[in-house]
């Protein structure tokens, strides 16, 4: 009969989430001895391993990716387990690993965070800002609980709640032709040059559905942030589609010029990410009524 511990589940997930037995052991406050003892143990109980093995690094095997939401959802409930049995008015406490796109970590994130941290201040909130697919891919190995991103995601083994309308602008320069004609037409964009979001961004995918309505022009840059963009776009090194979120700075002290282009559909939504399968514990519970 399996005899595994909450101990050794947690330096299991531990590990899991940080891909190493010594980082798993500073964040339970164990020995790093201690934490490979309780993994052995778990993997000897188990007769078989839920690691691979590669240059120093553990990364979860085909078992391990099996078991981890798993040993996620009994330490969940462990903790569950003790604050009702401290009584009703014990405060939501543990941790919330939170996914973000760019343009949410960077300018949302009081929308997306701000009431449930004021009411919950002992769930300590981890956040990590990516592109869309590095989101859904964290979502879907379960790295993180939770995903707020900026485009659609197809899985079947996740589910999209919109959140909030956002919306794209194509940005110029102030001394940059476009910037200074009147009644754009899509004409008018022909040999424009484009600095782009990175592939795999939400951002990307929009600029590259408006650079199809629009005759052919040139991708001078490519880049992974967005305010990287906004300054290589002041510097007039291109044109750029940018969350109208993210320049409203840069346009009110004329750094940037915002075209009107009513030919283009720059709308999308912003969505919040669930694994189909995933636990749902208190603090999560909590969190999606804030949002949803």
């Amino acid at each position: 009969m399996l005899n595994v511990s909450l101990r050794q589940l947690d330096v299991f997930v531990q590990i899991a989430l940080h891909g190493s037995v010594r980082a798993a052991a500073e964040q339970l406050h164990l020995t790093q001895p201690a934490a490979s003892m309780a993994l052995a143990e778990m993997e000897r109980q188990l007769d078989a391993p839920v690691f691979d093995r590669e240059r120093g690094r553990l990364r979860l095997n085909a078992r391990g990716r099996e078991l981890l939401p798993l040993a996620q959802e009994l330490l969940e409930r462990h903790a569950e387990f003790g604050r009702r049995a401290a009584g009703k008015t014990a405060a939501l406490a543990g941790e919330l690993r939170i996914g973000t796109s760019n343009t949410v970590g960077n300018y949302r994130v009081g929308e997306l965070l701000g009431e449930f941290a004021r009411s919950h201040p002992q769930v300590a909130i981890r956040l990590r800002v990516a592109n869309t697919d590095s989101i859904a891919s964290a979502v879907l190995d379960h790295s993180l609980d939770v995903g707020c991103v900026e485009g659609p995601v197809a899985h079947p083994l996740l589910e999209a709640h919109s959140w909030r309308d956002d919306t794209l602008v194509v940005c110029a320069p102030p001394e940059d032709p476009l910037a200074k004609k009147h009644g754009l037409k899509p004409e008018h964009f022909a040999g424009a040059r484009w600095v782009l979001r990175e592939p795999g961004s939400a951002t990307r995918a929009i600029s590259e559905r408006a650079l199809g309505q629009l005759p052919p022009g040139e991708i001078v840059m490519e880049l992974d942030q967005i305010e990287a963009i906004k300054q290589a776009v002041a510097a007039g090194l291109g044109i750029a589609c940018l969350p109208e979120v993210a320049v409203a700075d840069a346009l009110a002290t004329g750094r940037l010029v915002a075209l009107k282009t009513p030919f283009l559909d720059l709308r999308r939504k912003l969505s919040i990410l669930l694994h189909r399968e995933k636990y749902r514990g208190a603090a999560l519970e909590a969190f999606l009524r804030t949002v949803t």
